[in-house]
């Protein structure tokens, strides 16, 4: 090999792969005409349930709306209410003028600066105090003043109907009304109890029937009775301030039963 002189092969050429079928596609093809783009809806507003705008600006919603449903002529065999639908979208108008400015006057008449959260904070507020006690109700909702609360309540009670949720949010208020309903009647009963003695923490008496626990002594009962009444039943953490009283108390020194039971 070495006295034989070297002779270079000719440079490989790429050969270019056609796509024949692509080719005779694109080159036979016919110019089709463009079908024209259905009309857009204008960009609807976002509008939240709990914020009761006035019901008219749902119709002319509606009305709008219907105009841009594309129309389907051929329901032979269906429902009567399918039909009625297909009828109002066949007989549908685009909103003229005065519809348009009635509509963006009525974009501004519900209560368009209450959120989700606001709405949240409302209910809770409700559950937690009842639905009349306002002036609490109005201390819970972050960010807004006194006057656009009880302005937002009587609105909302006047129309809660129209809540998708309704009997959910319904269901919470009146869980938490009854809560508070058997503290009240917790309270009286405590208070009447308490009235029948000069010195109860000495003289309560606690008639157990066959229904006496095991756990807890008349001593230790009679205690927390009255400290309970004493500190006020339906005063806020008033479990742990009990808690703390019985740990402080000196007749329960070496009652370790009742000193290392929890506030719940």
């Amino acid at each position: 090999l070495s006295m034989m002189e070297w002779i270079e092969p000719p440079k490989r050429e790429r050969k270019a792969n056609y796509a024949v079928d692509a080719y005779f596609r694109e080159a036979l093809r016919v110019s089709e005409p463009k079908v024209p783009k259905a009309p857009r809806p204008p960009k609807q507003p976002n509008i939240q349930d709990f914020q009761f705008f006035p019901p008219r600006l749902f119709e002319l919603l509606e009305k709008e709306i219907l105009y841009y449903v594309p129309r389907n002529p051929d329901l032979p065999n269906a429902a009567q209410v399918q039909k009625e639908e297909q009828k109002k979208i066949d007989e549908s108008m685009p909103l003229n003028n005065e519809e348009s400015e009635e509509k963006e006057k009525l974009l501004t008449q519900g209560f368009t600066n209450w959120n989700k959260r606001d709405f949240n904070q409302f209910i809770k507020a409700n559950e937690k105090y009842g639905r009349d006690d306002i002036d609490n109700i109005a201390r819970e909702v972050e960010g807004k003043s006194p006057e656009e609360v009880i302005e937002y309540s009587a609105v909302f009670w006047e129309r809660c109907n129209e809540l998708q949720d309704i009997e959910r949010i319904m269901a919470q208020i009146e869980r938490g009304e009854a809560r508070i309903q058997r503290r009240i009647s917790i309270k009286k009963a405590l208070d009447a109890k308490i009235a029948r003695y000069k010195a109860p923490f000495h003289q309560l008496r606690i008639q157990y029937g066959t229904n006496k626990g095991k756990n807890y002594t008349e001593e230790e009962d009679r205690f927390l009775i009255c400290m309970l009444h004493k500190m006020g039943f339906d005063k806020e953490n008033v479990y742990e301030e009990l808690r703390q009283c019985v740990r402080n108390a000196p007749q329960f020194r070496f009652d370790w039963f009742i000193k290392s039971r929890t506030a719940m």
